[in-house]
């Protein structure tokens, strides 16, 4: 699920990562004198122990100053005067910055969660004016605020603004507060105008409404002899509930049409031939296999706002890829402040993520090639007792889960958890059960708000230390169903980790985890022990071999999303004017060739474009490679926690040591890189386990 800030809000802190060398309008000469002149007088005043300081700051503040900052002699002036040697002063003033950027982002955030409440929770129907409160970016000028009022020009000159090779050469020797500098300096490592990031922000939002609407009313659903598959008032969010629900029917005897008929509702959005007047309306039936609409003749839950009963064929038209489209030019408008990192796509990797885009695409295909992959499609078909078809990509057999069926998890879900409260009441034992002391899940529990999410759910983290992680989940009006707990236990994960790196952590600079991959890690490892916490996974001589193979196989798939996320991406930046139809038959031939290289020798079909799914290419802006990355740092993580046998102690330890590089946190928090082979070697143990 998406994390930490609002969904959108994330990805624009994403979209404008500060880079290493940000451009700035050539200065008149005049002002290159001041500079100058001001770096003579700080060396005469400080001597050569100052002098690299001196040299790197004066360079990083005049770098940025525009003829509107002031005049030469302003420029000159200032440096003179702001400038601060080590010792008192500066120490106080890093620490002074420290607060001070805690609370404002704090409260921007809260803010900004506090005008998103109308579209992302269940607080009663969506109004026309949520969607303008929700896209309103309350800290759209804040950058610019902090340029002009030149707090941002005091923390270039007084701290080091680091270049990606130098945090991966020198930070493994770096002091925690080294590291806090040089993430305080990165704050303002950019000046995107205001009105660039408002466009972005009204994209994202767009974008992400869109998606949190977009519902199947499943028992709506009819196949070739016009009967319903799916019980009454069951609404499935498209792509999370959609592929929930397809892997819960595994353990329903009569579960392949089913399965079958999910897997054409997923084809038919990818390639926009969904009759666009039934997204999310219960007064029409519609068969998938033939596209057919008609007027339902049945009402089993009452039609939400606008919808009409006009059985209307026309497909939807390519409004999923005229979002995508949005985000792309929203986020390309701010390319030219990034000399280092022209693209959205290389500030993604090198700058948000800060692991090269080659090196997380070999991890991918190291997963994707591995002769692991016939082996364990063959050990599936053997279990399922037939060939295997394209959906198989979501078998979820080998999980505990897979024992129980979907109505009897339903059941239990629906009976514990009743209404958002009753969840929030149970985080201090379920915290307990995965291995946190008592007194840290009743302090864990109190920085957790718990709310019923309009879309399909995510974890809104503070920013601030005295403010409460927020976790969102769908929760019908029968109570929560299992798909809304396996989300809420998802979203948990996040918000511990949330707690724990700002409201514990030594340096709020540093609150949160690398990149978005690894707080989905974190949030996998909770998500994992989602039957455990049911009290139905027995641990047995298989459990550690099944884990492997499940996440060898979830991987695998996650994977393919991933590069079909990217290769896309590429090709818009190739293609930068292109319509919508147009992308969205570039995106039907990468899923699909994508397929027909990695997964059809596997699972059959032709052209399949089920790769193309998921909602995040949409609203996420190239988020979901975070997910493979997730699951292959959560393997090691995982494994990690097994052996040491103290969850809550280790998942602490690791929540606190904040946002290092990837590789140095991988090394500090497990002992060892981001690495495929781990996963691996555990998969090729679990296929002898089962010879």
């Amino acid at each position: 699920m998406m994390t930490l800030l609002a969904p959108w809000l994330a990805l624009i802190a994403a979209a404008f990562a500060p880079g290493a060398a940000p451009p700035s309008p050539a200065l008149p000469e005049p002002y290159a004198r001041a500079a100058d002149a001001a770096r003579r007088a700080l060396r005469d005043r400080h001597g050569d122990a100052e002098a690299a300081r001196i040299e790197r700051g004066t360079a990083q503040a005049a770098r940025f100053w525009r003829q509107d900052d002031g005049d030469p002699e302003a420029l000159r002036r200032f440096l003179e005067e702001e400038f601060l040697p080590r010792g008192p002063g500066l120490d106080a003033t890093f620490h002074r910055l420290e607060f001070a950027m805690e609370r404002i982002g704090g409260y921007m955030n809260s803010l900004q969660r506090d005008l998103r409440r109308g579209v992302d929770l269940e607080i009663g129907p969506m109004l026309p004016v949520d969607e303008r409160l929700g896209s309103f970016a309350v800290d759209a000028h804040l950058s610019d605020d902090l340029f002009a009022n030149k707090i941002a020009f005091v923390v270039l000159l007084n701290f080091p603004l680091t270049t990606l090779q130098e945090r991966l050469e020198q930070g493994p020797s770096w002091t925690r507060r080294q590291w806090a500098e040089a993430r305080l300096a990165q704050r303002f490592s950019d000046r995107v105008p205001a009105e660039i990031r408002r466009k972005a922000a009204e994209a994202f939002a767009a974008a992400d409404t869109y998606i949190s609407g977009y519902n199947i009313y499943m028992h709506h659903l009819l196949d070739g002899r016009g009967e319903r598959l799916f019980p009454p008032g069951l609404r499935l969010i498209s792509h999370w509930n959609l592929r929930d629900e397809l892997k819960a029917r595994y353990a329903d005897p009569q579960g392949l049409p089913r399965q079958r008929m999910i897997q054409q509702v997923m084809e038919r959005i990818v390639r926009q031939e969904i009759p666009a007047a039934v997204i999310g309306n219960p007064l029409l039936d519609w068969n998938p296999g033939t596209n057919t609409v008609s007027v339902s003749a049945v009402k089993d839950v009452d039609p939400p706002e606008g919808k009409t009963a006009a059985a209307e064929a026309a497909r939807e038209p390519d409004e999923r890829y005229r979002r995508w489209l949005e985000i792309f030019h929203a986020v390309k408008a701010a390319d030219p402040w990034f000399p280092d990192n022209p693209t959205f796509v290389e500030r993604r990797f090198n700058v948000d993520r800060e692991i090269p885009e080659e090196q997380v695409k070999a991890l991918f295909e190291a997963v994707l090639t591995s002769p692991h992959g016939p082996r364990v499609a063959g050990m599936i078909a053997s279990r399922l007792g037939r060939p295997l078809e394209p959906f198989d990509i979501w078998y979820a057999g080998f999980k505990p889960r897979g024992k129980h069926s979907e109505a009897d998890l339903d059941a239990r879900t629906r009976q514990r958890y009743p209404n958002a409260q009753a969840y929030a009441a149970d985080i201090p034992r379920l915290l307990g059960d995965l291995g946190f002391s008592p007194e840290k899940a009743r302090f864990l529990a109190d920085h957790i708000e718990v709310e019923p999410s309009r879309g399909a759910g995510h974890a809104l983290g503070a920013a601030r230390r005295d403010d409460k992680a927020h976790l969102r989940t769908r929760i019908e009006p029968g109570g929560m169903d299992y798909k809304g707990y396996n989300i809420a236990v998802h979203e948990m994960g996040h918000n511990v980790e949330q707690v724990f790196s700002v409201t514990t952590i030594d340096h709020t600079l540093l609150q949160g985890v690398p990149n978005t991959a690894f707080t989905e890690a974190l949030a996998f490892v909770f998500q994992g022990r989602d039957m455990q916490l049911l009290g139905l996974a027995g641990e047995d001589g298989e459990a550690e071999a099944m884990r492997a193979l499940e996440e060898f196989w979830a991987t695998r798939e996650i994977a393919g999303v991933a590069l079909v996320d990217m290769a896309a991406w590429r090709w818009l930046y190739e293609n930068p004017g292109a319509e919508p139809a147009a992308f969205r038959q570039a995106v039907v031939r990468i899923a699909s060739d994508l397929w027909n290289r990695h997964y059809a020798p596997l699972l059959g079909g032709k052209d399949v474009t089920l790769l193309a799914i998921y909602s995040h290419m949409i609203d996420g802006a190239m988020y979901t490679p975070d997910y493979p990355l997730g699951h292959l740092i959560a393997f090691q993580i995982d494994h990690h926690f097994r052996k040491t046998g103290s969850l809550g102690e280790e998942f602490e330890r690791v929540s606190k040591l904040g946002t290092l590089t990837p590789e140095l946190w991988m090394r500090q928090a497990v002992g060892a890189p981001l690495s495929a082979e781990p996963l691996l070697e555990a998969t090729a143990r679990a296929l002898e386990t089962f010879r």
